[in-house]
């Protein structure tokens, strides 16, 4: 009984440790390298909406949100939106390889360590495509919006 009651508890505190965070929150701080090596925080967005999108180059339904996302990107960036791309990708050659074939002209990072890096374990991701729409304040506004979700919330918010 004594061993259940502890192996109950430890499930639990991993879970709580990991769990992913909720409309409402904070986002948690990223901090990663871009395609060229240079640090990005995700806190260095502040005053942006900020969407923020864990994919991987083998996923599928991320490449396609790729092609959703870019004309949508193109249309706000100048008007305070930005995309912080996190890629799952164990391979760096694949990861830089997807980002040119689709023509991703926004932030992107990758983490060594595919559903074991730090960063997804800290956002608690179990499936990708896994997006994050902050408002200006870093604040999560909506998990998983499908694009036309996204361009109205820059429609409302960035007029």
């Amino acid at each position: 009984m004594k061993q259940t009651v502890l192996s109950v508890l430890l499930a639990l505190s991993f879970t709580i440790a990991y769990a992913q965070p909720k409309i409402g929150d904070m986002a948690p701080e990223i901090r990663l390298k871009n395609l060229a090596g240079k640090e990005i925080s995700l806190s260095q967005l502040k005053g942006s909406y900020v969407l923020v999108d864990f994919w991987a180059s083998w996923c599928a339904p991320c490449r396609k949100s790729n092609k959703q996302l870019g004309p949508i990107y193109d249309l706000y960036k100048k008007k305070g939106f930005e995309i912080y791309g996190i890629s799952l990708d164990e391979e760096e050659a694949a990861w830089k390889k997807a980002v040119a074939a689709d023509k991703i002209n926004w932030v992107q990072t990758r983490e060594a360590g595919g559903w074991y890096a730090p960063v997804a374990l800290a956002w608690g991701i179990e499936q990708l495509p896994t997006s994050y729409l902050l408002d200006k304040t870093g604040r999560i506004l909506s998990i998983d919006p499908s694009a036309g979700e996204v361009e109205l919330v820059l429609r409302q918010g960035l007029k």
